[in-house]
């Protein structure tokens, strides 16, 4: 593992930012690192990068312990949410300036520099002042100028976060594909949920200052251990449900007015009685007889709609569908569930947390 936390805690004062939070993470791993505001994942990034002296705990880099070094004494780079290029100086002189700081001399550094731009797709630019560029092509310089130096591990602070949707999205793409370029380890801070679940091998959720699950994107939005990753990575319908039967790591429970089959996931045990279901809006078909209600409310959403639905047994029920067949508002309609699955509610192990806890003055 390329880096390594443990125990990693952060008190402001009585209220604890970061708690007893221990990660590992593979040397050329895209990571991610989400949750809401307040959560403590930036303050978790600045002890990281060095900006911020834990409580407890140790840091780990490449296998020596680096919790007590200050910032230059790492091999890491931290790209920043503002991204504070340098007004005066060119596009190259601002990817070159630490390699210059370093005593790097000029033609190795003209030649290093050379080359990253090219890596970031911005080949020519080097004689451009910052403020002819568009924020995209800002953010390229500031990640050129941050893997210059040749990094163990990018640390990266909501980098993303000041472009418009467009420009995000394209910029993902850019971002993935420059860290497989370059091969190095990539730390991504994040509240965006998409674009994380988009870029990353791996991710962590963080709440009330600890990691509440971390593992694959597709493992962590298809089968969940707790409700609260299931609703912060999209879009959950959570149901409570009774088990009627067990069978092949899959429960058949009685939920909303029907019964179905539910997949026991990512949720510890076999569980018996009274548990919540996960079923996600775009897991639902309108027009099958496992459920019924009545519609309450369509939102249009260009490539489908979103329909409120009122089950005849009580509560509500997103419904995620193409717009090759739709429904009114006041009509009543049938659904089967295509995809169901048990998690915790409870904070019984430290698992899930309230995500309204833990929300000290200048952490994120």
């Amino acid at each position: 593992m390329i880096l390594r936390t443990e125990g990693l805690t952060r008190r402001f004062g009585e209220t604890t930012a970061v708690a007893d939070l221990s990660l590992s993470i593979a040397a050329g791993e895209f990571f991610s690192l989400v949750g809401p505001s307040g959560c403590g994942k930036t303050t978790t990034l600045r002890m990281l990068a060095g900006l911020e002296s834990p409580t407890a705990g140790r840091i780990e880099l490449d296998g020596r312990d680096v919790t007590d070094r200050p910032a230059q004494d790492r091999d890491t780079n931290l790209v920043f949410q503002d991204l504070v290029l340098f007004p005066h100086m060119t596009v190259a002189e601002n990817v070159g300036y630490g390699l210059a700081r370093s005593g790097v001399r000029r033609a190795a550094r003209e030649e290093r520099v050379a080359e990253m731009l090219s890596t970031v797709g911005l080949a020519g630019f080097g004689d451009r002042d910052p403020t002819e560029l568009s924020g995209g092509q800002r953010q390229r310089v500031a990640l050129a100028r941050a893997l210059v130096n040749e990094p163990a591990v990018l640390l990266l602070d909501e980098p993303l976060s000041s472009l418009d949707r467009t420009l995000r999205a394209e910029m993902r793409g850019e971002l993935r594909r420059i860290q497989r370029d370059v091969g190095t380890t990539f730390l991504y801070v994040t509240h965006d949920q998409e674009s994380a679940m988009s870029m990353s091998d791996r991710m962590a959720v963080m709440c009330g200052g600890r990691v509440v699950e971390s593992g694959p994107p597709a493992e962590l939005y298809d089968r969940p251990r707790t409700a609260f990753v299931a609703d912060f990575l999209g879009d959950a319908n959570l149901l409570p449900a009774t088990v009627r039967g067990r069978a092949d790591g899959r429960v058949t429970v009685d939920a909303g007015g029907g019964r179905f089959d539910a997949a026991l996931g990512g949720a510890r045990g076999a569980p018996d009685g009274r548990v919540t279901v996960m079923v996600r809006p775009e897991d639902l078909h309108l027009g099958g007889d496992t459920l019924t209600g009545t519609i309450r409310d369509v939102e249009y959403r260009g490539a489908h709609e979103e329909y409120t639905v009122a089950l005849d047994a009580g509560g509500t029920i997103r419904v995620r569908s193409g717009t090759a067949s739709r429904a009114a508002i006041g009509e009543t309609v049938g659904l089967d569930v295509f995809d169901a699955a048990v998690v915790r509610r409870e904070d019984g192990d430290g698992d899930a947390a309230d995500p309204e806890t833990a929300r000290p003055e200048g952490s994120r």
